[in-house]
């Protein structure tokens, strides 16, 4: 169920959203009975901490929030989801401590906060809610709450619940809401359709590889976004050790985050061209299974050497890629779950992405700031281009050495685009620690940012 806010009603209770630094000013102005049950309580607005206040008859007339100080919102995200989580079951009104951006990125993170993936096992989230603050945009913190908790229901399915048949489902189920339209193209037809990289990485497996195009809208800017949709991978014939398996369910990450952006995309109208696509494979092991040394002719032409069968994810978004550019769209972004180089350079927390617009930069790190989704632009380093250029082939999937993995990935992607506006996010679509609003397994990274900023990136 989608995260909304709540209705007001005569049993929503006013919330203070108290600054660590500034709590004793807040306390002395207010009655004594007040300031005397806080101090009794040891509240003193550290991050996280709640306190219900009673009124003289007894009942709850009012609560309080901890925002902490200025070095913990440094450290620490969606700090009032924190709170959220501690608050007794009822509805809350933010009265004050709050305004501007922040107000409505805490807003989105207590929308988060109760949400659970709930499909296997009966859980639940926070049961404080929240009614829409005063001055926010409430129609649009819903729709981000909704496109992420999509994003998160895809990621977090098992891959025996979400192969690439689920996956084209979910992309026909979201079509079906707002009229767009799908196609999907399957199994051998890849071939007959020059897609022969999709092919060869998803033929090995039971379960056949698709390329889902989603599309809608027929006026304005064309947007095409491009999604990693490996349902599985089990490395092919490089097979991965078992601890490197476990969480290989998240890696069509970059799938369910292009899905979820889409949906937010859609139910906000935006004026735009949508296209999605997305290579929906398995990456498994059979007689069928592409080898180490194989050499594939991609739909562009170019010819990959495979040097390493578990380096897949470059070689269905390149097909893709290469799909999408012909059609030469005014803005083109793949999001993948690629490296786990990126992960070694920014960690868990951050989506690198790499673009050679530096306006299109600029956007995406101005929005990424304002929408507390963190994200890190890297370089296409053109030196390093020389390492993916093997001796019998245009290009090789896995270059030996072990340097600058995220980045020769993404220069291996750029082969397969001229679009000159195009952006690829290399993320890790998981949070590995539970933290306020983001419990443990799959999430969204980078989307909100990229929405935000589409408005300046397609003007004019």
């Amino acid at each position: 169920m989608s995260p909304t806010f709540a209705p007001r009603d005569d049993r929503t209770l006013p919330l203070h959203v108290i600054d660590k630094d500034n709590c004793q000013k807040w306390l002395k102005k207010q009655p004594a009975r007040l300031r005397s049950w806080a101090e009794a309580n040891g509240f003193d607005g550290s991050a996280g901490k709640v306190l219900v206040v009673p009124g003289a008859d007894g009942r709850t007339v009012m609560a309080l929030a901890g925002y902490g100080s200025a070095i913990d919102r440094a450290r620490k995200r969606f700090i009032l989801a924190e709170a959220a989580a501690r608050l007794p079951e009822g509805s809350y009104d933010i009265a004050s401590g709050l305004s501007g951006p922040a107000l409505e990125v805490e807003s989105f993170g207590w929308l988060m906060a109760g949400h659970v993936f709930d499909r296997y096992k009966d859980s639940s989230g926070a049961t404080a809610r929240l009614v829409a603050p005063e001055g926010v945009d409430a129609a649009r913190i819903e729709t981000l709450a909704a496109a992420e908790a999509l994003t998160r229901d895809l990621i977090n399915t098992p891959a025996a619940d979400m192969g690439p048949e689920e996956l084209a489902a979910a992309a026909r189920e979201l079509a079906g809401k707002f009229d767009a339209t799908v196609e999907v193209i399957e199994g051998d037809d890849l071939l007959a359709r020059n897609l022969p990289m999709i092919h060869a990485v998803g033929r090995a497996a039971a379960r056949h590889p698709r390329l889902i195009d989603l599309r809608r809208g027929s006026a304005g800017p064309r947007l095409t976004l491009v999604g990693k949709g490996v349902c599985f991978d089990t490395g092919g014939l490089n097979l991965k050790p078992g601890n490197s398996m476990a969480l290989m369910k998240k890696d069509m990450g970059g799938a369910a985050t292009v899905l979820g952006l889409a949906q937010a995309i859609m139910a906000l109208d935006l004026p735009v061209r949508l296209r999605v696509l997305i290579p929906a494979v398995e990456n498994a092991v059979s007689g069928a299974a592409m080898r180490p040394g194989d050499i594939l002719t991609s739909r562009k032409g170019l010819t990959v050497e495979v040097n390493n069968t578990d380096a897949e994810g470059r070689l269905v978004l390149a097909d893709a890629l290469a799909l999408a550019d012909e059609e030469a769209p005014d803005l083109l972004i793949s999001m993948a779950t690629l490296t786990g180089a990126a992960r070694v350079a920014v960690g868990p927390d951050i989506a690198p992405f790499y673009t050679d617009d530096d306006r299109l930069a600029r956007a995406l790190s101005e929005a990424a700031a304002r929408v507390a989704d963190p994200v890190w632009r890297m370089p296409f380093h053109a030196p390093y281009e020389a390492m993916i250029e093997p001796a019998d082939a245009d290009l090789d999937n896995a270059p030996s050495g072990g340097f600058a993995g995220s980045i020769t990935a993404a220069l291996f992607l750029r082969r397969f685009v001229s679009t000159p506006r195009y952006a690829h996010f290399d993320i890790y679509a998981w949070q590995p620690k539970p933290a306020p609003a983001r419990p443990r397994g799959g999430v969204g990274q980078g989307a909100r940012a990229i929405l935000d900023a589409l408005p300046r990136l397609l003007e004019g």
